[in-house]
């Protein structure tokens, strides 16, 4: 899987051969779609996907090109997931949560204890400094610390994707970017760093 930010950016890249394989770094070329699915946003709006499914022409693997506005393997957008985690970086208990998202306790009270754990806490907030060392180093000295540790990671994430969305994505939504950057895991456990 691939998360992409921009699927129409993602398709012309695809189709120019400029999108490589995270395995060898070989051109992708694309090969067809994976299934379709719905996914459900704020309220009562549902996101319909079909992502674009790649292939590399060196060592023949595929990918599919998951959009960052959803999550692997969730039926939330991500910007449901990240308000349910920022009301409880505010504070609030998983019970008002899950009322105010029309969500269902069970779902609501995983999110939240998906992110109990300091190891993911730390790699999400090291995911947003790290972009905004790439994009904007003076804004890391600005992040104002938090009462707690959810509270500095989504600080640290939320700064990264309002300083790329200024500079290099102007239409792409925060929660996007967001996802984005936690590659899909704004609640899954953390990707293990590659060699090299």
């Amino acid at each position: 899987m691939i998360g992409i930010a921009d699927p129409s950016q993602a398709e012309t890249d695809l189709a120019s051969g400029t999108l490589t394989c995270p395995s060898c770094t070989g051109p992708l070329q694309p090969w067809g779609h994976a299934r379709a699915r719905t996914v459900r946003d704020h309220g009562t709006t549902t996101v319909a996907l079909r992502p674009r499914r790649a292939r590399c022409r060196t060592c023949r693997g595929t990918h599919v090109l998951l959009p960052a506005v959803v999550a692997p393997r969730r039926a939330d957008t991500t910007a449901v997931i990240g308000s349910a985690l920022l009301a409880s970086a505010r504070g609030a208990g998983y019970r008002r949560i899950a009322a105010e998202l029309a969500r269902p306790l069970s779902t609501v009270r995983r999110w939240i204890r998906a992110v109990r754990d300091p190891e993911h806490v730390e790699w999400l907030r090291v995911q947003g400094v790290l972009w905004l060392a790439r994009v904007d180093r003076d804004v890391i000295a600005d992040l104002a610390p938090q009462p707690t540790r959810l509270g500095e990671a989504l600080t640290a994430l939320a700064a990264a994707a309002v300083t790329l969305r200024a500079r290099v994505a102007p239409h792409v939504p925060p929660w996007t970017l967001i996802g984005q950057i936690t590659r899909g895991r704004l609640v899954g456990r953390p990707v293990p760093a590659r060699p090299g």
